[in-house]
Order: C-alpha cells, then sequence, then structure tokens
C-alpha cells in the first residue's frame, strides 16, 4: 500500500471516527434536553395536582401502556423519564409517583431532532469523503517529494555525489533533504581528498618504483634475485593500477571507438592473463576460450583487453580451473568454479581496496574492469551462477558502445568483414 493511500485512509478514517462520535453525541444531548424539559413540565403538573387532585397539562393517571424501565424507576419513589421507539418516532415518558398513584407525561420527540440527525449523517459521510480525497492529494504532493528524494539519494549512493535532493519549503521533508546533501558534500570531499591523496602517493612512487626495477634487471640470476624482481614488478604493476583509478575517477580518459572481433579481442585478452599470472618457471595457467557466435563491434579494444584480462585475472586469483572466456555475439561471459562472487560485490558492485579473499588483493583489479567499461559504454555484471562459480559479463552491444556522436545520433554501419 502506497504513502498516499495510508494518508489518505488515516485522514478518512479519522474524519469517519469524528462523524460517528458526534453523530452519536449530539442526537444524544438534544434528546436529553428534551428529557429535562419533560420533567420541568411534570413538575408544574405535580404541583397542580397536589393543589386541584386533578390531572392537568396533558398528564395522566396511571395510564395504560407504560413502559416497564419507566415502571421499575416510579416503583423506587424517583421521577423518571424514558424514550421509547415507535414506528411514529420516538416518545419521551416521564413520570412521578404523588398520592398512590403514578402521574405521568408523553411527548414526542421534536421531528427537529431527527432532521438534525439525518442532516449531520449525510453531511458527515460526504465530508469522509472529501477528506480523504484531499488526504490522498496531500499525501501525493508529498509522495513526489519523497520519490524524487528516494530517487536522488539512490543516485548517490551509486556514486553520483553532485545529485543533490531539492531544498524547497520548511517542513521535515526539506529539512531531511538538507540533511542528505549535507551528508553528500561531506562525503564527496571526502572521496576526492582520499582519491588525491592515493594518486598522489601513486605518482611519487612510479620514480623510486622505477629505479627499483632498473636495479633489479642488473641482478643476476638466482632464486633471491628472481624474487626481488617478481616484487618489483608487481609493485610497479600496483602504482599503475591506482593512477588508472584516479585517471578514471577524474574523467581524464577518452574512449578511441573502431570496429574490431570480439573472439579476438577474447583470445589476446586471455593469454594476457594467464602469462600475467605465471611466475617464472612456471606453466602457464589454461583459459579456454569458446566462440559461440563471433560479432564485430564498435569500441576501444585496449580497454576491451583491459576489462577481459581483469575478469580473467581475478577469475585466476580467487576462482577456480577451468576458467572459460565464452564470446556470444557482443555479449563476453567470463566464468570460473570458484566459490563465487562475495555477496557484498554483488550488491554494491566492485570497490577498491575491498576484496572477498582476505590478504588476495586490493580490489583495483574489478574497480578498474568497471570503470573502463563505463568509460566505453559497455554493460559488466556480476553473478553467480546456480551451476557454481563465479560469472562476469561484458555486453559490448549497448547503444554507447557503438554510438561515436552525439546524444540520439544513429550509430555508424559495421564495414564488411574482411
Amino acid at each position: 500500500m502506497g504513502l498516499r493511500i495510508k494518508i489518505g485512509a488515516t485522514i478518512g478514517a479519522t474524519a469517519a471516527l469524528a462523524v460517528l462520535v458526534t453523530g452519536i453525541q449530539v442526537p444524544s444531548m438534544l434528546t436529553e434536553r428534551e428529557r429535562e424539559a419533560a420533567l420541568d413540565r411534570l413538575r408544574f403538573a405535580e404541583r397542580v395536582y397536589e393543589q386541584s387532585g386533578r390531572a392537568a397539562y396533558g398528564a395522566q393517571l396511571d395510564p395504560p401502556g407504560m413502559p416497564a424501565p419507566l415502571l421499575e424507576g416510579l416503583a423506587r419513589g424517583h421521577r423518571s423519564t424514558y424514550v421509547q421507539d415507535t414506528p411514529k418516532g420516538k416518545r419521551i415518558w416521564a413520570g412521578t409517583a404523588t398520592g398512590g398513584h403514578y402521574l405521568v407525561m408523553t411527548t414526542r420527540r421534536s421531528p427537529a431532532v431527527g432532521e438534525v440527525e439525518q442532516v449531520m449523517w449525510k453531511s458527515g459521510a460526504v465530508g469522509v469523503g472529501v477528506a480523504g480525497l484531499v488526504g490522498v492529494a496531500v499525501a501525493a504532493r508529498f509522495g513526489r517529494r519523497l520519490r524524487v528524494s528516494a530517487r536522488t539519494a539512490e543516485r548517490i549512493a551509486e556514486g553520483e555525489l553532485t545529485a543533490r535532493l531539492p531544498e524547497h519549503g520548511r517542513d521535515e521533508i526539506t529539512a531531511l533533504a538538507r540533511t542528505v546533501n549535507a551528508m553528500a558534500d561531506a562525503l564527496g570531499s571526502r572521496l576526492q581528498a582520499e582519491r588525491e591523496v592515493t594518486a598522489n602517493i601513486a605518482h611519487e612512487l612510479r620514480t623510486p618504483v622505477a629505479g627499483m626495477l632498473a636495479a633489479a634487471g642488473l641482478l643476476s640470476d638466482g632464486k633471491a634475485e628472481n624474487m626481488v624482481r617478481e616484487r618489483a614488478e608487481r609493485l610497479r604493476d600496483l602504482v599503475e593500477d591506482i593512477l588508472e583509478v584516479a585517471r578514471l575517477d577524474n574523467g581524464a580518459e577518452e574512449a578511441d571507438l573502431r570496429w574490431v572481433e570480439v573472439a579476438g579481442l577474447a583470445r589476446r585478452a586471455a593469454r594476457a592473463a594467464a602469462e600475467g599470472r605465471t611466475a617464472p618457471g612456471a606453466p602457464v595457467p589454461g583459459v579456454r576460450v569458446d566462440v559461440v557466435e563471433d560479432a564485430r563491434v564498435r569500441t576501444d579494444p585496449r580497454r576491451v583487453e583491459r576489462v577481459l584480462s581483469n575478469l580473467v585475472s581475478n577469475a585466476l586469483r580467487h576462482g577456480s580451473a577451468p576458467v572459460v572466456i565464452e564470446v556470444a555475439g557482443p555479449l563476453v561471459r567470463v566464468r570460473d568454479q570458484g566459490p563465487g562472487f562475495p555477496s557484498h560485490l554483488l550488491s554494491c558492485g566492485p570497490q577498491r581496496f575491498r576484496t572477498g579473499a582476505a590478504g588476495t588483493g586490493l580490489g583495483l583489479g574489478l574497480t578498474i574492469a568497471a570503470g573502463q567499461a563505463r568509460l566505453i559504454g559497455a554493460g559488466l555484471r556480476f553473478g553467480n551462477p546456480e551451476s557454481g562459480g563465479a560469472e562476469a559479463v561484458l555486453d559490448l552491444g549497448e547503444p554507447a558502445a557503438t554510438d561515436t556522436g552525439a546524444a540520439g545520433s544513429r550509430p555508424a554501419p559495421a564495414p564488411p568483414a574482411p
């Protein structure tokens, strides 16, 4: 049930309760006043009866048909009144015991009371309907503001830190929007500061790391020397990864789109990833490439290879053999038989410096893959198939991947295959 329906129903129910209470209380109060008036007339008739011995002003002595509740009250020696429902309307009885008899007066309830009661119920029903409609309209207005705020908050949560909630008005929703905007400003400033610090550190490390690699290259062959060279190369790759993430964050990268065959990109990426994961003297891990259907797409081949090699490297590092790249037209799937992607990655996407396996990475590989995919306009999805393992799907057929012009322009036709 939506918010506007809940608010409208609440306002309508409150109005209905008010109508119900008023519709019961007001006629009851009017009837009570008529009973008091009947008692006043009875007292006057009682004084006349005591003085003259005759019933006057419509009073009767021991009339037939007196209601039992009235008789019970008179038997206790009290003046009593009773409202009796009859086919012709309500009838008010008033009586008292005097001189061994019951002096009783009867009157019809004023028709105005019944008319007031009917008017109240009818106008109350109309009021409940109007209140419900007004409640729905007011709730719809607030609901629209809340939906806009929720969509903007989702954009902020997805990383669009420039999005802001509207701050029109002085109510609680505006106060909430102002607080969320302040939080987004603080979060954006903190993230930007962290990115700048990380990029600066990586940039400053490039020169000493390059010198370390040059010095390691002068070492003679040996187990210890090879280990030094391997660690220096790993440190260089890490510095380059951090700088690449910083460039993607700052929007300093541009895609170089051209027509290429997807199968060829997949084979080159598989070979590069397998060789990159190979230690000196160790066998090259096998990565199988299955081409169900090849396709030619307009994309940046270097960045596609980068995305696929990172996906394969992640599968080789965290998954289990066999690692398979399946090409199905513009769709490229990278599967392994490992434990699958962690739940936080499936729900929030890749996050730098956070990996599913402790001590085996910094989470930059998938972060770079996601950033490069966004840059070329490709879709990248992560999932854990029911058959087990992990699966990453790169979709090179999305419109942004084949559109190099302005928004709304048509992609250029693919050239014929050679």
